[in-house]
C-alpha cells in the first residue's frame, strides 16, 4: 500500500425504503488503466434520495445500495489511459471533478438516433441508484468516502472536469443545476421562454432555488418562487433573485395562492411557470398561474408520488404549451459546470448547503433534515479539509 493509502474505505449503505444507513469498510481497490479512485469533498441529499427512501422510485432498486450523486471530489488514483475528461479537458491525480448519476451510454438508439433526448437512454450508467454494494469493489454512489468509476467495465461512465480554483461544495451543485438549465433549454426550443419573460418557479427547495438562479442567468425579467417554509427556504430564494415569494403556509388554498401570484406578475399570468416541488398537485394549480398562450415545465416530478385529479380542458381551453423535462444529457452537465463556475460570485451558493459529517448519525440527520425542509441543500462532506469553509 502507498503512502497515504487507508486500509479501508468506508461507504454508506440502505438496506430499504426507511432503513438507516448503516456504513460498511470495503478494501482500497486496484485501479487498471481506464478506472480512477476519487475522493469526495461533499455530496448533496437530493429530492430524488428522500424519495427514493421512501419508496417513490417506480423501479426496482438493488438493495442494499450506496446513494448520493451530487458529488464534486479529488482524482487520488487513476489508471495511464484515463488522461481525459468527457469534454475532452486534461485529467490528472489531484483534478477536480464531477461525475453525474445518469450517464447515457452513447450507443443505444435513443442515443444514436436523437441525441437531445439521450436522457432516455436505453442502457445508461447509474451512480448512486443502479449500482449495487454487491458488486466490487463496492463505491458506486456519493455517501461514502471514494468513489470509483471504470471506464472498461462501465462505458458509459462520464467524468467532468471542474476549474481547478472551484470548491468542492460548490462543485456539488453543477448536477441539479443543469437538470434546471436543462428544462429551460426544453423551454426556450419551444418557443416558450425568451428574453425578459416573467417566469414563476413553484417550490423552494434546491432545484427551486437553483431554477432561480437559472432562470436569471439565461435571461428572465422577473422570478416569482412558490413555496415554504419561510426560514431557511423562501428567504433563501429572495437572496438568490427571486422578487417575491408567496408561502404556502400562509396562503393555504390552491385559490389563495393563484390569486396572489397573478396580484403579483400583474397583467394575464406568467409567461412561464416550472414545477421543481415534486408534489402532484403543482400543475394543475401553476396552469393557473400562466397567462393564455404560455408554457408549462414539469421537471420535479421525478419520482412517482402519485397521481390527482385533473381537467385537462384547462390545457387546451388556455392554449398552452406543456413540457417534461427528465434529467439531461450528457453534454448539458458542461454547462451546469460553466454556469456556476462563470456566476460563482454572484449567488450565495453556499448558503444553500447546511454541512454533516459522514457518520451513520451524520448521514440520517442529512436525510431526516431535508424532509422536514429544515434546510435547503443537506451536504455529506466526508473529509472538511477538502471544502471550503
Amino acid at each position: 500500500m502507498s503512502a497515504g493509502r487507508q486500509s479501508t474505505i468506508r461507504v454508506a449503505t440502505h438496506a430499504g425504503p426507511g432503513a438507516k444507513p448503516v456504513i460498511q469498510s470495503v478494501p482500497w481497490p486496484n485501479v487498471p488503466k481506464k478506472a480512477a479512485l476519487i475522493k469526495i469533498g461533499a455530496c448533496g441529499v437530493c429530492g430524488t434520495d428522500q424519495h427514493i427512501l421512501r419508496g417513490h422510485w417506480p423501479k426496482p432498486l438493488p438493495w442494499p445500495f450506496t446513494l448520493g450523486h451530487e458529488l464534486g471530489g479529488v482524482i487520488v488514483e487513476k489508471g495511464p489511459e484515463l488522461t481525459e475528461d468527457f469534454m475532452n479537458k486534461p485529467i490528472e491525480v489531484g483534478s477536480k471533478i464531477m461525475i453525474p448519476p445518469f450517464m447515457p451510454c452513447g450507443s443505444c438508439y435513443y442515443c444514436l438516433h436523437y441525441p437531445e433526448q439521450a436522457n432516455k437512454c436505453l442502457t445508461p450508467v447509474y451512480y448512486g441508484r443502479y449500482l449495487g454494494f454487491d458488486k466490487p469493489p463496492h463505491m458506486w454512489g456519493g455517501w461514502a468516502e471514494y468513489v470509483y468509476v471504470d471506464l472498461d467495465m462501465l462505458p458509459g461512465t462520464k467524468i467532468y472536469k471542474l476549474p481547478d480554483d472551484m470548491g468542492l461544495r460548490l462543485g456539488s451543485l453543477s448536477e441539479p443545476l443543469t437538470s434546471c438549465i436543462r428544462a429551460f433549454n426544453r423551454a426556450a426550443k419551444a418557443g416558450g421562454f425568451k428574453w425578459n419573460d416573467t417566469v414563476v418557479i413553484q417550490g423552494s427547495g434546491p432545484i427551486g432555488i437553483l431554477a432561480i438562479a437559472a432562470a436569471q442567468e439565461m435571461g428572465a425579467g422577473r422570478v416569482i418562487c412558490v413555496g415554504a417554509p419561510e426560514n431557511p427556504r423562501l428567504a433563501l430564494a429572495r437572496k438568490f433573485g427571486a422578487e417575491a415569494t408567496v408561502d404556502i403556509e400562509v396562503y393555504k388554498t390552491p385559490k389563495q395562492r393563484i390569486d396572489r401570484v397573478r396580484e403579483i406578475v400583474g397583467g394575464f399570468g406568467a409567461d412561464l411557470v416550472m414545477d421543481c416541488s415534486g408534489h402532484p398537485t403543482a400543475g394543475p394549480e401553476g396552469i393557473e398561474f400562466l397567462r393564455d398562450g404560455g408554457t408549462y415545465v414539469e421537471m420535479g416530478q421525478f419520482t412517482d408520488a402519485g397521481s390527482i385529479d385533473t381537467s385537462w380542458h384547462r390545457i387546451c381551453v388556455k392554449d398552452i404549451t406543456l413540457l417534461g423535462s427528465w434529467a439531461f444529457t450528457a453534454n448539458d452537465l458542461a454547462l451546469g459546470v460553466e454556469m456556476l463556475y462563470r456566476a460563482r460570485n454572484k449567488y450565495p451558493w453556499l448558503e444553500m448547503q447546511t454541512i454533516y459529517p459522514f457518520s451513520e448519525d451524520g448521514v440520517t440527520r442529512a436525510v431526516a433534515d431535508a424532509m422536514a425542509m429544515k434546510t435547503v441543500k443537506s451536504t455529506i462532506v466526508p473529509f472538511p479539509e477538502l471544502v471550503e469553509a
